[in-house]
């Protein structure tokens, strides 16, 4: 009684008692027991006779009987092949009488979505016969690829050699066995094909594709090729010979689990009657087999014993509803997060929606998740607002020196006493300078006046930002090269024309990173 009072409310076995993901896997069921088989050839169409052999020493015995469909107590429909199988009433499909090489007689079974299959299974009411294969598809019945042969003559039925060695080049390869092909028993036989066994990579199943992939089956189809016979179906009284040579199936089996890549513990049936996975750990599809929409931060993997493998939510800061995976980003990451916000909302950008785009600042007080974390710059650009008075009549002459500085290298590295970079939030007009409020993400190089990471002010003079160097935009990330200089407030950083200003680009980061390490070790001279 405990066992069922456990089982009113279990729990998930997607995720362990501290609630962390972990792999989960479906039941292990005979995915074919109660699904309807087709078959190419049933007995009884036509009522008719059949016989069954009984040997008793050297003496042969036939019983006959008849099949009837119209008659429910002689009849051997298909549906007997996945009931349930009762060893004191069996109950048996049977097919035409000695449908014989070359014909052949075929059985389809549609499992209704993919299953890893672990065996196929068949009891005989029949003797085995000489010649069979099992197939199985992945696209429900589409296409057949060949899981096992099985023959007395593999050579001369599938032109495949008698039980030939897997190795890992092919593993993927079905085998032809003469193993389970005796004539006898005349009744009882069981051929069970494994499809695991003998495989090489079968002991490391959770690291192999190619294993993963020769399992799974959407449908599964044996094809009886010949008959096992005592060769006197050609003598002068063969009708009754021939009466008794026929395939007879009591039990089809198809063992394996609900496929759903361990993101799911059961499969359902959805809304339109198909089984489906109930996936856990954001995953979404029939086999649990993607990310669901807003969590491609990872690529999509199979959970493993050691992995859950969990998709993660991309971090949009709550401005974002899609966003998409680039793995360029990812491999950038140390493979941590590849994930990319699409259409940004209340006025940010970025991956992440981050910063605040142009135009608008970041309002400290408010965390960066918040929607009105970015306000409009209330003033115009400071580039069209300088006096005529504060213009040089030639700024062409009076940025010379600063032209033509938008590439950095290890000796504009090394001259200057400071390397930082900032994105500007707001710009306010300070008599003969403009005061930036500016937020310093990154310091790579300072000299003798501490810059800290943070809100900050940068002083430049009025005269230098009508003339465009530097050219500096609110709004804007930047990386900025200057020398030290004080400031006309109480702190805050200086650039002027000679300073390097240049848009900022993410690549860079490695480089200057490179350029701090080589400054370590001596490598910059001062001039």
């Amino acid at each position: 009684m405990s066992m069922f009072a456990a089982q009113t409310s279990p729990p998930d076995p997607c995720y362990d008692e501290n609630g962390n993901p972990r792999r989960c896997i479906p039941d292990f069921v005979n995915s074919a027991f109660g699904k309807e088989v087709r078959v190419s050839s049933t007995c009884g169409k036509t009522p008719g006779r059949y016989c069954v052999v009984t040997e008793k020493g050297d003496e042969r015995n036939r019983n006959c009987h008849t099949c009837d469909a119209s008659d429910p107590k002689k009849y051997h429909p298909p549906a007997y092949l996945t009931d349930l199988n009762n060893p004191h009433n069996l109950t048996c499909w049977q097919s035409e009488n000695f449908v014989q090489y070359p014909q052949n007689v075929t059985m389809t079974l549609s499992l209704g979505k993919k299953f890893e299959v672990t065996y196929v299974s068949l009891q005989f009411c029949s003797p085995r016969p000489e010649s069979m294969a099992i197939f199985k598809s992945m696209d429900y019945g589409k296409s057949w690829v060949p899981f096992q042969f099985y023959s007395t003559q593999c050579r001369k039925m599938y032109n495949k050699p008698n039980r030939a060695t897997i190795t890992k080049q092919n593993e993927q390869e079905a085998i032809c066995t003469d193993s389970h092909t005796d004539m006898h028993p005349l009744s009882g036989g069981l051929i069970a094909f494994s499809t695991l066994d003998g495989r090489p990579s079968a002991h490391d199943f959770d690291n192999s594709p190619v294993l993963q992939d020769w399992v799974t089956a959407t449908d599964i189809k044996v094809t009886f090729s010949r008959l096992h016979t005592f060769g006197d179906e050609n003598e002068d009284d063969s009708e009754l010979a021939r009466d008794s040579y026929f395939y007879a199936v009591s039990d089809l089996q198809v063992g394996g689990r609900c496929k759903c890549n361990g993101h799911a513990s059961r499969c359902v049936k959805d809304r339109d009657g198909n089984l489906v996975c109930e996936c856990k750990h954001n995953t979404a599809g029939p086999e649990c087999d993607r990310c669901k929409p807003f969590h491609y931060d990872r690529p999509w993997q199979r959970a493993t014993a050691r992995e859950a493998n969990e998709c993660v939510a991309c971090n949009c800061n709550l401005h974002a509803r899609r966003c998409r995976f680039n793995m360029e980003l990812y491999k950038l990451s140390g493979r941590k997060s590849g994930g990319v916000c699409l259409n940004c909302r209340h006025n940010t950008a970025g991956r992440h929606c981050h910063y605040c785009k142009e135009g608008y600042y970041r309002d400290m007080s408010k965390p960066i998740s918040h929607r009105k974390a970015c306000k409009e710059i209330p003033v115009a650009p400071p580039t069209t607002t300088a006096s005529s008075t504060e213009e040089p009549s030639d700024c062409d002459s009076y940025c010379k020196a600063s032209k033509g500085k938008l590439k950095i290298n290890m000796k504009k590295y090394c001259k200057k006493d400071y390397a930082v970079q900032v994105h500007i939030l707001k710009a306010d007009k300070a008599g003969e300078w403009w005061k930036f409020t500016v937020n310093i993400i990154s310091v790579y190089k300072q000299g003798e006046s501490r810059i800290r990471r943070g809100d900050q002010f940068l002083w430049v003079r009025a005269k230098d930002v009508a003339c465009k160097c530097p050219k500096i935009k609110p709004g804007k990330k930047y990386l900025l090269l200057g020398n030290d200089e004080d400031s006309p407030g109480q702190s805050g950083v200086v650039a002027d024309k000679g300073s390097l200003v240049i848009q900022w680009r993410d690549t860079w980061a490695r480089r200057l990173r490179k350029f701090q390490q080589r400054e370590k070790k001596g490598k910059c001279k001062k001039p």
